[in-house]
Formats: C-alpha cells, sequence, structure tokens
C-alpha cells in the first residue's frame, strides 16, 4: 500500500483504488483495522511542541534595547543607587508584561485546524456498518457520508447521490461542490477533484461511501497543518529597524564612553575614580531609557484605536507592521466578497432585469435594465413564472438571526429565496407533491406542484444547457408559448458566464390534475424554457471603495483565490484590480520557477483556482522582491500563507479558528475596509513612534554633550548620573508619552509606503537630533557654568538649573516635534493635542517636587530654587523653540527647492 499510489487517488478508478489499499465494499476485518492502526497511527493532526510560559515571558527581554535598559539598571546598581535600579528594572518587566499579554505568543492555530475534524464515522468493519471514533480510521477502511456529515478523512468515493460537501475552507469557492466517482485528470487541483471527498469538510446535500485513502497528517488539511508548523515568521520592518538602531547606538555609546575617558585623562589628569564616574555619567546620559516603553506603549494604545475600528491585534509589532504594507493579498471569498450568493441578473424571453442589493437580505427591488423603473410581478408574466420556479422548486430557506440573514440550505438556492422575496413572491399557497431531487450526474432539480390556480404544474431548474436539452418551447408573455430559440438562449448565456456569473435556467409544464408522482423521463422534450438567472457572490461596495484608497496609498492589492479564473476575473475587474481578460491560473503557479513566480506575482493581481502551497510560494515570491506583503483570508487554506506574511489578516465573523490563530490580526467585521483603515493606523503609529524617538533622542544628546564637555574643559559635573536618570525618565514618561496620541498627519493615505529597509532615522532626522541637542545642551551647560564659576552658587544650585534647563528645553521641543516638518506656529496646532498640556502639567508637579521636597534634595542632590532662576530655563525653552522652528522653516524651503 503506497502513499504515493493514494496521492494520485483522484485521478484513478474506484475499483483500482479499492483493489490498492487491499480492501472491498465490505469494509476491513477488526483485526485488519488493528494491525493498520499500529501502522499508520491514529487519525488525528499532531500536536506542535509547545514552549513554556517563563520561556515565553523571557523572550520578550531578546532585544538589544532592552539589554541597553539592563545595562542601565545595572550602572545605577553599582553607583548604589538602588531606587533607580529598581525603576528602570520595573520599565523592563512591565514592557515584557504588556508584550506577553498582548501577543499571547503561544501558537494555537494547529488546535483550531483539529477542531475541525470529525469525532465520529460510520465505518464498514467485518460486513457491517458500525459508528467508531474517527480517530480510529485507516486507509482502506469504508466509510458512509450523510448530509450534515463532516468527513473523517480523506476519501475517495465510489458511491455518492446527490453528493454535495462544503469545501470552501480548503478550497476557497463559494458554493459547495457537487460530488460524482468519475476519475479527475491527474493535474486537477484540490477544488476540482469531484471524486474525492477531504477530512474536515462538510457534507451539505445527499448521500455518498468512500475508500479511505490518506488520514492524519498524510491527509489534504494534515498537510496545510505541518506547512503552518514550517512555515517561519519573517522580522517585521520595525523589528528590523530598531535593532539596527540599537546597535548602532550601542557601539556609539561605548565609543565616545572610551574616546572621553582618553581625554579627560590626557588632557587633565583626571584621577581613574572620577574618570570612571564621568564615563558611567556619560552612558547613563546617551541610554534612551524610556525608548522601549515609549514604543510599546505607543503600539499598545495603536491596538486600543484599532479595535475601535474593528480590526483585533494579536501581535503588537503588526500594528505598525501595516503601516509599511506595499502589497495586500486578498482572499476573495468573504473577504472582498459577501460570501453570500446573490441574484444579479434575470433573463426573460422580452426583458432583462436587474435587482437591487446584495446578499440574503431581502431588501431591494427587482427593477427593468432598460428604464430602470421596480417591476412588479402582476405587470410581467414572464418575470412571475420565473420567480415562481425558482422559489418553489427550492430546499432552502432565508431567515434572520441576531440582525443578519442568512441561508439554511443551500447558498445558490439562497439567492434564489431572497429574488422571490424581493420579487414579492410568497410560496405558501404552493402545494408540493412529489420531487426529483438534485444529482451531480443530472444537474437539475424538479417538483410537481399544486398551483393555486388549480392547475398541477412540473417546475424545473438547473444548469441551462441540460435544460434547453429538455425544452421544446419558450415561453413569451406577448405571444405566449413559442418554439425555443436555442441560439437566443445560449448567447445570453454565454453573455452572463463572461461576466462571471453562476447562470441557472427555469423551466416548467402543466401535466394532468391526478398526477401524483414525478420522475427524470417525464421531463424529457416537451418542457417549456421560461428563462435565466445570474447569480454571484457580489463584492462588498466598502470594499471597492477602500481599494481605491489603497491604491492612491500606493498599496497594490491582489486578489488569491480558490475559486474559478473567470469569475475571479470579473470580480476582480468589478472591484477594481487587475484585467478581466486574465487571471492566473494555479497550473501557471505550479509550473513556474521561483524566478518566473517572482515576475509572475509583479505583473499580475488576479490568481485563481491555488491551493495552499500556490498562496504560501506567492507571499514569498513578493517578499523576494522587497515587498511588505499582508494576507487576508478565513479559511484553513490560507492559514499558512498569512503566517508567512508580514501581516497576517483573518476575518473574525467566517473565519476558522485556524486562521485566526494564525494570523496577527483579526478583523471583527470580515470588512476589506477595515485593513485599509487599519493601514492608515498604522501609518500614523510609525508617524508617532518616529516623532516619539526624535523627542527623545535630543535629550540624552544634550545630556551626553553636557558631560563630553564637562570632560573636556575639566569642569565639575553639570548633571550628575542620577540627575540624568531623572530628567531622562520623567521626559519619557510624560511628556514622549503625549505623542503616542497624536492624530494623523495630513495626507497620511496619500503618499507611498514608506521603504521598508530605509532607517528609522534618516539624514534629517540626524541633523534635526544633532542641532536639538546642541541647542538645548549648550544653553544647559551655559547656565551652569555662569551660575556656578560667574555668580559663585553652589553645586547643588546649578546643577538643579541645568535640570530645570534641559526640561524646559524639552517641554518647549515638544511642540516642534509634534508636526516633523510642518509649522507648529498655530494656536490651532499648539492647542490640538490636550494630552500634551495634560503632560505638561504633570511635569512641571514633578518638578516642583523636585526642586522643594526634601527627600528629593537627598535622593538626587537637589537644591530650592528662587523665582529669577524659573524665568532663566523657561526663556531659553521659548527661544530654542522658535530657533527650531525656523530651521524647520529652512529645511521646507531646501526639500521643495530639489
Amino acid at each position: 500500500m503506497m502513499k504515493n499510489d493514494l496521492s494520485a487517488a483522484h485521478s484513478k478508478k474506484a475499483e483500482d483504488i479499492i483493489a490498492s489499499v487491499r480492501s472491498n465494499e465490505k469494509g476491513l476485518s477488526e483485526q485488519e483495522a488493528a494491525n493498520r492502526l499500529d501502522e499508520f497511527g491514529l487519525n488525528v493532526l499532531p500536536s506542535a511542541e509547545k514552549e513554556g510560559v517563563l520561556k515565553l515571558f523571557f523572550k520578550h527581554f531578546n532585544d538589544l534595547l532592552i539589554y541597553i535598559l539592563i545595562a542601565a539598571a545595572v550602572v545605577t546598581a553599582l553607583l548604589g543607587h538602588w531606587v533607580d535600579t529598581a525603576v528602570i528594572l520595573g520599565v523592563v518587566v512591565i514592557n515584557a508584561i504588556i508584550g506577553f499579554i498582548q501577543e499571547g505568543k503561544a501558537e494555537r492555530a494547529l488546535a483550531g485546524i483539529r477542531e475541525m475534524l470529525s469525532l465520529h464515522a460510520l465505518a464498514a468493519r467485518d460486513g457491517d456498518w458500525v459508528e467508531i471514533e474517527a480517530e480510529k480510521l485507516v486507509p482502506g477502511d469504508i466509510v458512509r457520508l450523510r448530509s450534515g456529515d463532516r468527513v473523517p478523512a480523506d476519501l475517495r468515493l465510489i458511491r455518492a447521490t446527490s453528493l454535495r460537501i462544503e469545501e470552501s475552507a480548503l478550497t476557497g469557492e463559494s458554493v459547495p461542490s457537487s460530488k460524482n466517482i468519475d476519475p479527475c485528470p491527474p493535474e486537477a487541483g484540490v477544488g476540482d477533484r469531484t471524486c474525492m471527498a477531504f477530512s474536515g469538510s462538510l457534507v451539505t446535500a445527499g448521500r455518498g461511501v468512500g475508500v479511505v485513502v490518506a488520514t492524519g497528517p498524510d491527509t489534504q488539511i494534515g498537510r496545510i497543518n505541518k506547512m503552518i508548523a514550517e512555515v517561519e515568521k519573517i522580522a517585521t520592518p520595525l523589528t528590523r529597524q530598531m535593532h539596527s538602531f540599537g546597535k548602532i547606538l550601542s557601539f556609539f555609546i561605548v565609543g565616545m564612553a572610551v574616546i572621553m575617558g582618553i581625554i579627560g585623562w590626557l588632557l587633565h589628569g583626571m584621577p581613574p575614580t572620577e574618570l570612571f564616574m564621568a564615563a558611567i555619567g556619560f552612558a547613563v546620559a546617551a541610554i534612551p531609557e524610556g525608548l522601549p516603553a515609549i514604543l510599546t506603549i505607543t503600539l499598545a494604545l495603536g491596538v486600543q484605536s484599532m479595535a475601535r475600528r474593528n480590526a483585533i491585534t494579536r501581535k503588537l509589532n503588526a500594528v505598525e507592521t501595516l503601516g509599511s504594507v506595499t502589497v495586500i493579498c486578498s482572499d476573495k471569498t468573504g473577504t472582498l466578497t459577501k460570501n453570500e450568493m446573490t441574484v444579479r441578473h434575470v433573463i426573460t424571453r422580452n426583458n432583462t432585469f436587474e435587482t437591487e442589493g446584495t446578499g440574503y437580505s431581502p431588501e431591494g427591488h427587482v427593477f427593468m435594465q432598460d428604464n430602470g423603473e421596480k417591476t412588479s410581478l402582476h405587470d410581467c408574466s414572464e418575470l412571475q413564472r420565473l420567480v415562481e420556479i425558482m422559489a418553489v422548486c427550492n430546499d432552502s430557506k432565508i431567515v434572520q438571526r441576531d440582525g443578519h440573514w442568512r441561508v439554511t440550505g443551500e447558498p445558490t438556492e439562497g439567492a434564489l429565496r431572497t429574488l422571490a422575496r424581493k420579487a414579492g413572491f410568497d410560496d405558501s399557497p404552493y402545494e408540493r407533491i412529489d420531487a426529483v431531487p438534485f444529482e451531480s450526474e443530472n444537474k437539475f432539480m424538479a417538483t410537481l406542484n399544486h398551483i393555486p390556480d388549480g392547475t398541477t404544474r412540473v417546475l424545473l431548474k438547473g444548469a441551462p444547457d441540460r435544460l434547453l436539452d429538455r425544452c421544446a418551447f419558450e415561453y413569451d408573455q406577448k405571444e405566449g408559448v413559442q418554439p425555443l430559440n436555442r441560439p437566443f438562449w445560449e448567447a445570453e448565456i454565454e453573455r452572463l458566464g463572461n461576466k462571471g456569473l453562476r447562470v441557472l435556467a427555469a423551466a416548467a409544464r402543466d401535466v394532468e390534475e391526478n398526477k401524483t408522482g414525478i420522475e427524470i423521463p417525464d421531463l424529457d422534450n416537451e418542457m417549456t424554457f421560461i428563462g435565466l438567472v445570474g447569480i454571484i457572490d457580489p463584492p462588498r461596495p466598502e470594499a471597492i471603495t477602500a481599494i481605491k484608497v489603497c491604491h492612491q496609498a500606493g498599496i497594490k492589492v491582489k486578489m488569491i483565490t480558490g475559486d474559478h479564473a473567470g469569475t475571479a476575473a470579473a470580480i476582480g475587474a468589478e472591484m477594481g484590480i487587475g484585467d478581466a481578460s486574465h487571471a492566473v491560473t494555479g497550473t501557471e503557479i505550479e509550473n513556474a520557477s521561483d524566478e518566473q513566480l517572482r515576475l509572475i506575482a509583479a505583473e499580475n493581481d488576479v490568481f485563481a483556482r491555488t491551493s495552499p502551497e500556490h498562496k504560501l510560494r506567492l507571499v514569498k515570491a513578493l517578499q523576494a522582491d522587497m515587498e511588505v506583503v499582508a494576507m487576508t483570508g478565513d479559511g484553513v487554506n490560507d492559514a499558512p500563507a498569512l503566517k508567512r506574511a508580514d501581516v497576517g489578516v483573518a476575518m473574525g465573523v467566517k473565519g476558522t479558528e485556524a486562521t485566526k490563530e494564525a494570523a496577527d490580526i483579526v478583523l471583527a467585521d470580515d470588512n476589506f475596509t477595515s485593513i485599509e483603515q487599519a493601514v492608515e493606523e498604522g501609518r500614523t503609529i510609525y508617524d508617532n513612534l518616529r516623532k516619539a524617538i526624535l523627542f527623545i533622542l535630543p535629550t540624552n544628546g544634550a545630556e551626553a554633550l553636557v558631560i563630553l564637555t564637562a570632560v573636556i574643559f575639566g569642569l565639575a559635573l553639570p548633571l550628575t548620573p542620577v540627575q540624568i536618570l531623572w530628567v531622562n525618565m520623567v521626559t519619557a514618561v510624560t511628556l514622549a508619552l503625549a505623542l503616542a496620541f497624536e492624530p494623523p498627519e495630513p495626507g497620511v493615505m496619500q503618499r507611498p509606503p514608506r521603504d521598508p529597509n530605509a532607517p528609522i532615522i534618516g539624514a534629517a532626522f540626524l541633523w534635526r537630533i544633532g542641532f536639538v541637542s546642541l541647542l538645548i545642551g549648550g544653553a544647559t551647560i551655559t547656565v551652569f557654568v555662569v551660575e556656578k564659576y560667574y555668580l559663585d552658587v553652589t553645586e547643588a544650585l546649578a546643577q538643579t538649573l541645568a535640570v530645570n534647563t534641559l526640561v524646559c528645553g524639552q517641554v518647549f521641543y515638544l511642540f516642534n516635534s509634534r508636526y516633523l516638518h510642518e509649522s507648529s506656529l498655530s494656536i490651532s496646532r499648539i492647542l490640538s493635542n490636550k494630552i500634551a498640556w495634560v503632560t505638561v502639567g504633570a511635569l512641571a508637579l514633578l518638578q516642583l517636587i523636585f526642586v522643594y521636597a526634601p527627600f528629593m534634595h537627598t535622593l538626587f542632590g537637589s537644591a530650592s530654587l528662587e523665582l529669577r532662576h524659573w524665568l532663566l530655563p523657561l526663556a531659553i525653552g521659548a527661544g530654542a523653540f522658535m530657533v527650531i522652528e525656523v530651521e524647520k522653516a529652512i529645511t521646507r524651503l531646501i526639500l521643495a527647492s530639489r
């Protein structure tokens, strides 16, 4: 029994497969089943190894900036400042706790897939049908399927009666697949293997019998499970940028501390202990202790903001990564479309109608295509007869639950029920006498009914070609029953099909009143053709708008679906994605090399009949071209690609648990518009992070400059290490936090995505940081020198003045930083962020405590100040604000001239 043979089971005859698995239609014996269970193992998916809680928690410390923060804690501990050590370590631990809780790193995707599997199965053992646990099934078992069953393993069907199986979670196809026992071509994709029933899919109608050809990890769903486990998650753009930034900053701090020590020793002969303390002070000054905390808090605030817009974030970094997305790969069914079949067009002999509304909600009307007028069934007998057939020859219902309209039964029949409600048709007076159920071999359904006017009528609906073969006449409301004009109907069928619509036909025939039964021969030759309906899984109107916004923002949108090529191309064109004339198929992807696929992925936007492997390869191909990829989806078949993408986005309402757990973000409303809004939020968050960095680093730069200058000129230290820590922490915790609440910059969705490889701080920002550091640092050391060496105040008082000068400079610089390039010289802009003023007030309170509280004098070496001592730092801060605004104006002119 070779697995390679069974992997092609769809292309071989049923009897050959039964022989290859050494079985028969009476099933296996209990002894043989037990032997095979030992050989193949249980029919379950393997569990992934779980990481321990401690390991998951401590993974959040594995970051270079966190290492720098821990180094700062070690330095303060060596200095004996245990309070500061506790504060810094507290920041580190809180940072880890926030990440641990928010991300919930444990991967539950595999568990979500396992929940899809059937718990029990009806199998033939020793010639009898017995119910066994699905996990005990083995290759060669004969299994019976009935409507409502979850398929327990991959089966090669050997009998099928009206069997339809819903496979959208595996294939992405909107409607259940009709099954038969005929072999399929060897190259057929999963969605085209009509003689197979796949583990985890759901039987929606009919019955069947199949032989098990794959269990557990060898099933199609098992292969997806394995792909999820093997997919490597790549680093986010922010992670890469912050890692690079942290490395550069670390080397700079260590290098400058060494250079400063050498200068102090060579120029001034400073003793080793003093040099060591100065170097420690410089290192503490240069380390942005608050940056990791601000980074995490900004992302966490972004998570809350996105949740209010129906995007639930499972992983913090995903918030920012969305802002750098260059390509959105979207599943079609349920994401760009509603996953609710809708009748779009109705064709009769003399009229063409269109319908309002989408989905199963019966809101809207049927109107004439020519003049747009609402149509009544009383005014158009052609429409009345067609709607009668579609509604009465129908086994499904639409019901309203929790404010949403849902279908009970076949989605296509649900669409026909909705059409009838929109047209105002009431089927309650119709009495069904008999029926011929839908079977895949016939592709039609028929009912025998008593009509309210006393007539007994056969109603027939199904595939247009099958109904045309059974009709000799057509109905014309002007001329009555006429001979069938087959070319006319074939042209209409082709026209609807070219639009990507699923086409159904309707026919009828009156019979004798006392007829009590109906069989297939009753449907031959003498039927009257009534008309056609074109059905589609309609695009979400709001998604079309969202796609336009994405294009304006320089983001490419690609549709990757398991549906048919014609349908995919038509929907794509309607939504503004790709070309209606072409969709790349799974077969083309399969046959392409990795290099060829990179070109195909770059040049095309619509991909159809794709398998999970195809979706994963497409994401990898786009990433190989340095694209930042967001992948959306709702089915199990989407999970591997979601996990590999830079940002995986799952549907919260219709998405499977496996897909949600593999994703970074879950949309609570399954709406593509929420993705576009999340991208806008991501861009805003990145802007705010840059503002925070641009604000925090000049504080460190100014402090480092003060220490460096003091060592070079042999001065007393204007700032002690513990005072530096105070400034760093209070400005980061208060002022920098205000920047996390900044609203979006003007035109945030009119600019192209940022280069993911660009540094988080470019040349212009480096200049700004250096300029502001020099400005505030120079002012701080000047105040210290004048007060201590010329006005002869105490060192504690001079240092307190230096601290206040530094803090006031930062307060005013906060308002410069709120707009990266635009002017801040506007009352409305200065007052627009209320949180900024709250943080300024909090900082003022903290500084008053720093200056006047006796215990702070003891802890930080500060001293009480007079009124004039407050006016000088405030004046310096206001002057720095104006100088920086002049610098911004000059920078704008330079950029505009390029």
